[in-house]
């Protein structure tokens, strides 16, 4: 819960201050600090996304070592699915 709202939350609160800057600001000043609040929810969105696919992949190439040595002591490869009927 307290992840999803940090991981969720976090962007969407940085977004909405940015477009208040965007509606509300007359000056240049308030639409550029605006837009950078936008880049800025973005960014962090991207972040996040980037650090759970590396989590992820770390996942994968673990598994696939285990296949390996696995292999390695039995001379066969189990394939992802399970092994294939015949």
């Amino acid at each position: 819960m307290v992840l999803k709202l940090v991981r969720y939350g976090l962007p969407a609160l940085i977004a909405i201050a940015g477009l208040v800057f965007l509606i509300a600001g007359s000056g240049g000043a308030a639409t550029a600090f605006g837009i950078v609040l936008l880049g800025i929810a973005l960014l962090v969105l991207l972040a996040n996304l980037f650090a759970r696919l590396s989590i992820s992949s770390e996942d994968d190439r673990e598994r696939e070592q285990r296949a390996r040595d696995r292999y390695t002591r039995t001379g066969r490869w189990t394939p992802r699915g399970g092994p294939r009927p015949h």
